[in-house]
């Protein structure tokens, strides 16, 4: 078939250069928010969507919660390859497609994450793809108006109103879910939930004592409780924090401004320890807690992200005497496409309270503002809706 026959008119003359300039230009300009140098206040911008590459995506974005990482990109604290594009837990639909696209489809509701697992590495070859190493991000790049290449926030860049992503950064999940709710699986509720199911394989009966009650701790506390954890202890310096706990499922708190944590944890586990101890602070002194606050042979679990310059010290016989594990968590080693759709249908059963990390909505203008109250301790999760 011709390319006339094909087009259905052999009568319709060939297009003129500037038609054809037209055709292929169909990039758009958005807003977003973007960080332009270390420390300096995030601004609302232009940014400009490019046409997705063969297994791009662009998703329109219904919701995206404000992260500790998004603080952390802002601050120049994981690269300085500046100018970023800021956001990454977030929620929306798939407006258009790449020409190879298989994964998803347009009008697709999606939760965009950021281990799009390639499996072509050793990690995948063996059968563990939640150790990715070559996870997969979009090959078109956004940019500023001027034509700057922006940097997104774990390879997604949400805080604007459309994302281009790798196809395999999109997980379908049911539509009935509120998108500011479920965004938030994209990165640290399902760190903290992850952290507690996967990595420390709780199961029914144990004792599971969680440091650190923001997002990430809450998180573990709640996926503690759904997994039948029968005592659940909340550490922290926050009275607020320490009740937010209550509300997600923690059985016991501890304040570690006036008590010894290792102590009460053994007290409140019949003197033993805690099966599984979850770090969710990331501190050399809070590791020492979880690590003495376990039972022999129990498991501590690194979910909290330490900071480059942070070493710790500590008697190789107590690291040999004791036993059990000592492991890191990353991303709750969770596999997207195999948990996001459980843990919504799950919240939307009743059984997981996601809603409750849900402390304000607000406006794409606000982010700064919230990265305040994010520092300051007075919100679980501020989430940018559209």
């Amino acid at each position: 078939m011709d390319r006339c026959s094909a087009r259905g008119s052999a009568e319709r003359p060939d297009p003129r250069p500037d038609e054809l300039a037209q055709e292929a230009q169909v990039s758009e300009t958005v807003r977003g928010v973007v960080a332009r140098s270390k420390g300096a206040p995030v601004e609302i911008t232009e940014v400009v969507i490019p046409d997705p590459g063969p297994h791009d995506v662009v998703v329109r974005v219904q919701a995206c919660g404000v992260c500790h990482t998004d603080l952390h990109y802002r601050d120049g604290g994981i690269t300085d390859d500046f100018p970023f594009l800021l956001g990454h837990e977030a929620a929306g639909v798939v407006e258009t497609v790449g020409a190879a696209v298989t994964h998803v489809a347009e009008g697709d509701y999606v939760i965009l994450n950021w281990r799009a697992v390639c499996g072509e590495c050793r990690a995948c070859k063996r059968g563990r793809p939640w150790y990715c190493f070559d996870s997969r991000n979009a090959s078109a790049k956004m940019t500023l108006a001027d034509g700057t290449e922006l940097a997104p926030a774990l390879g997604i860049g949400a805080f604007v109103d459309k994302t281009v992503v790798h196809e395999g950064q999109c997980t379908k999940v049911d539509p009935a879910a509120d998108p500011a709710v479920a965004g938030l699986l994209g990165c640290g509720v399902m760190a903290g939930i992850g952290a507690a199911l996967h990595t420390g394989n709780v199961s029914i009966g144990d004792s599971v004592a969680v440091i650190g009650c923001g997002g990430v701790g809450d998180a573990a506390i709640a996926g503690a409780r759904l997994a039948g954890a029968k005592t659940i202890i909340a550490v922290d310096r926050d009275a607020r924090k320490l009740r937010w706990a209550i509300d997600f499922g923690a059985t016991h708190t501890v304040d570690a401004t006036t008590e010894d944590v290792a102590e009460k944890i053994q007290e409140y586990t019949d003197g033993w320890g805690a099966d599984v101890v979850i770090d969710a602070v990331g501190r050399p002194e809070t590791w020492k807690q979880a690590f003495y606050g376990r039972d022999l042979a129990g498991t501590v679990v690194l979910v909290g992200v330490p900071t480059p310059e942070m070493t710790i010290e500590m008697p190789l016989l107590d690291l040999f005497s004791r036993g059990g594990a000592l492991k890191s968590s990353w991303y709750g080693d969770c596999l997207p496409e195999r948990d996001f759709p459980t843990l919504i249908d799950l919240h939307r059963q009743g059984r997981l309270p996601l809603d409750r990390f849900v402390t304000e909505r607000i406006g794409l203008d606000q982010v700064e503002g919230a990265f305040a109250k994010m520092h300051a301790g007075d919100v679980l999760r501020s989430v940018v809706v559209w």
